[in-house]
């Protein structure tokens, strides 16, 4: 028919008909991988889904000791780092100061799955790190030496992990690399700069036993505004009169909450008593003046803490050696140093105005 042109007759596939059916193509190409994957049979459990995890990504530096690695890279550059690396892939690295955290993780799962072999509701541990894929395998055959389920990595060869972060819906980051840390808590994602202990001490194996500080970690830096700016006697004053107005949220709630969720689990199953998460709230704030409104707050959250200990200003450093915590976040780095120097592993948290008075190293 004039004005007819060639090839618009209704056999020939439209554009957008294309599309749909190379989105249909693709979608039965994912459904034929995950139904081959979910086919195979296997004794070691299987990473939880992210939307069901409370994933954990630490860093390589924070889960191993790579202090001479480090020099290494500082002083005679990147290339002369991977080579390094690369010679030395079967020497084993020793832990660094986030591996007896990460190994009370494994042994949490481990209960979990007893008890919910089939719930995907525990801890996933991501090594997040900007190393290049070269310098995996060394990191492949320590985790493996030591028996570690790390099963997802992501290497971004120096490029910033921040927006993997996010696209793992990481509930919490540990890494050695202070700017990093700043740089994911500013993300809006729980994240903390990791110290190893000055002291060897033991750790549990068979609970994970995790020290928050209250202000600026569990709860936002907004009674630390008021020490730092009108003085002490103001802050207790201030305190009582909002005794029943709970603190707004600090950057680990949101980690408190994923533990209190998993000791709920163990409660079921009627075994609070021998739960393998115990959690301790260490304060500088005195209970008598201030320390009434911390525990309505937790209370409005319907969270429990395990162990308050409210020091009215006294070092935390000797009551945390006899906590013993695979993990202590604080946001104060003399409360970091303190811990360190008498054996704890402290993790500082870069948020809130004490930061203007003392930036991390």
């Amino acid at each position: 028919a004039p004005g007819t042109m060639s090839g618009s007759g209704p056999e020939a596939p439209q554009p957008s008909d294309a599309a749909e059916v190379r989105l249909q193509e693709a979608e039965q190409d994912w459904a034929a991988a995950k139904a081959f994957y979910d086919n195979l049979v296997s004794k070691r459990p299987r990473p939880p889904k992210p939307q069901h995890a409370i994933t954990v990504a630490v860093s390589s530096r924070a889960l191993f000791d790579l202090v001479e690695e480090r020099r290494i890279y500082e002083e005679q550059g990147v290339e002369k780092y991977v080579e390094y690396q690369q010679d030395n892939e079967n020497v084993t690295l020793k832990p660094g100061p986030a591996f007896y955290f990460v190994k009370a993780l494994e042994h949490v799962n481990a209960r979990l799955l007893e008890l919910y072999p089939d719930d995907e509701e525990r801890f996933d541990i991501v090594l997040m790190t900007n190393n290049h894929a070269q310098v995996g395998v060394r990191l492949i055959n320590s985790i493996n030496h030591y028996g570690l389920t790390i099963e997802r990595f992501c290497m971004t060869g120096g490029k910033s992990p921040i927006g993997y972060l996010t696209a793992y819906l990481t509930n919490l980051y540990l890494s050695a690399d202070s700017e990093k840390v700043q740089e994911a808590i500013e993300a809006g994602i729980a994240s903390a700069t990791m110290f190893t202990a000055n002291k060897d001490v033991a750790y549990s194996d068979t609970q994970l036993r995790v020290a928050f500080d209250g202000d600026a970690v569990l709860f936002s830096d907004e009674s630390e505004q008021i020490v730092k700016e009108q003085g002490l006697d103001r802050f207790f004053e201030h305190e009582q009169l909002n005794e029943n107005k709970p603190l707004a949220q600090g950057p680990l709630k949101g980690f408190l909450e994923d533990l209190g969720k998993l000791q709920k689990k163990f409660y079921a199953k009627n075994e609070r008593l021998n739960c393998p998460i115990r959690t301790f709230l260490v304060t500088a704030r005195s209970a008598a003046s201030s320390g009434a409104r911390v525990l309505k707050t937790l209370r409005s959250w319907g969270l429990e803490i395990d162990e308050a200990l409210f020091l009215a200003g006294a070092p935390k450093g000797p009551i945390l050696v006899k906590i013993r915590p695979h993990i202590f976040f604080d946001d104060q780095m003399f409360h970091i140093e303190g811990a360190q120097k008498l054996g704890t592993i402290a993790a500082h948290v870069p948020y809130g105005v004490a930061q203007k008075y003392h930036k991390s190293a």
